[in-house]
């Protein structure tokens, strides 16, 4: 793409979207194109139909390249959690001397925690937080002067079978492919820094899959995707009431769960064709649905109690609670903690749904901007 602008292809697990812009004043983005298109999804780390995912996400660059009238040259892409391995480490790097810290020190760090691991491959590195020999721990070591460094570091592995389905792809064209981790570029956007300096909880809700994540600092502590999310929900609703699935959907996106127990049934047209179905049923039902999600997240979280979590609040966002009214208020309740929506603080864009794809706008712009810096260095040695 011409100038500043990037070319991002977000992921998601019922839907590919591909956006091209750039940065614009006072944090905003200007937007050249963009283009959505449905597709079957994926279920414990395969897609349902590779070709589905193809058509897809060929139609949407067609699409946005038809509007900018140029080709694109390299594209981002985003890695959804169901393929992503995130693997946490504290390194240790000791200096013959007392030295100032730089470029060369920090890349010897990342490179010392990295690791080859079977069906996967290394795509990003980020640190948590840097201590230096003399215990001062900051977010930035360099211009220290110190006897060592030691950093406890994100290292993010993509999984070579989403790798290399989506390089089957644009196997024909010249587009250079970069990948970023979403929920990463998710939670650096969304998140203030000053937030994730100590422990934070993370929710991203898709359609059919969702991720937790346990920040800190500038990387991730520990990460869990699993199979839930509004599409799961749309079935129960099916099954209860005998509904097309499509209906379903429609359905619990216009659904409240803070309607008064007083009202009976509720009325809604779908297609042209008439539904009733019991208003305080209705209610159980997506509640069934949203306990099941509030299970898998409290399971997780149980398994990082050393963390010191009990008093941190849960961040969600994602397209998943989408139209859902009271769901939010109702996982708060059920995993016994304050629960805040986030939103892309952006006109037209500020909805859980927009998330992945304005964050991973973010991150490929601060690449694209790097590009030449120590940060791109470092993912080119990597092989990022």
């Amino acid at each position: 793409m011409a100038g500043r602008s990037v070319a991002v292809l977000d992921i998601r697990s019922s839907e590919v979207a591909i956006f091209i812009g750039e940065r614009g004043v006072n944090h905003t983005f200007v937007f050249k194109a963009s283009k959505t298109e449905p597709y079957g999804g994926y279920q414990e780390g395969e897609f349902y139909d590779a070709d589905d995912l193809s058509r897809a996400v060929t139609q949407a660059l067609s699409a946005v390249e038809q509007i900018c009238g140029e080709k694109v040259k390299t594209l981002y892409v985003g890695v959804p959690g169901e393929f992503l391995k995130v693997v946490p480490k504290e390194q240790t790097l000791g200096f013959p001397k007392k030295l100032k810290i730089g470029s060369r020190e920090i890349e010897s760090l990342f490179e010392s925690g990295k690791e080859k691991i079977k069906g996967y491959r290394f795509i990003r590195v980020t640190s948590m937080i840097y201590t230096t020999a003399d215990n001062r721990r900051v977010a930035n070591p360099t211009g220290l002067y110190s006897t060592g460094l030691s950093g406890i570091l994100s290292y993010f592995y993509c999984a070579e079978y989403f790798a290399n389905t989506v390089e089957r792809i644009f196997s024909r064209s010249k587009i250079t492919l970069r990948y970023l981790p979403t929920q990463l570029a998710m939670a650096s956007y969304l998140i203030p820094p000053e937030t994730r300096d100590e422990y934070a909880l993370f929710l991203d809700v898709g359609f059919l899959s969702s991720t937790v994540s346990v920040l800190l600092g500038g990387g991730v502590l520990a990460q869990r995707t699993f199979w839930a999310g509004q599409g799961q929900i749309a079935v129960r609703l099916m099954q209860r009431f005998k509904l097309p699935y499509e209906a379903a959907v429609a359905l619990l996106t216009r659904s409240n769960l803070y309607l008064r127990k007083e009202a009976k049934s509720r009325e809604f047209t779908f297609r042209g064709a008439s539904y009733e179905v019991a208003a305080e049923e209705l209610n159980e039902e997506i509640k069934a649905g949203l306990d099941e999600l509030c299970e898998a997240v409290s399971a997780f979280l149980e398994e990082c109690s050393g963390k010191e979590l009990d008093s941190k609040p849960l961040y969600i966002t994602g397209e998943g609670l989408d139209g859902i009214r009271g769901s939010v208020e109702h996982i708060s309740k059920r995993l016994n903690c304050v629960c805040e929506q986030l939103a892309p603080d952006l006109p037209y864009y500020n909805k859980p749904s927009m998330s992945s794809r304005i964050s991973l706008i973010d991150m490929a712009c601060e690449d694209n901007r790097m590009s030449g810096s120590l940060y791109n260095r470092l993912l080119n040695v990597f092989g990022g």
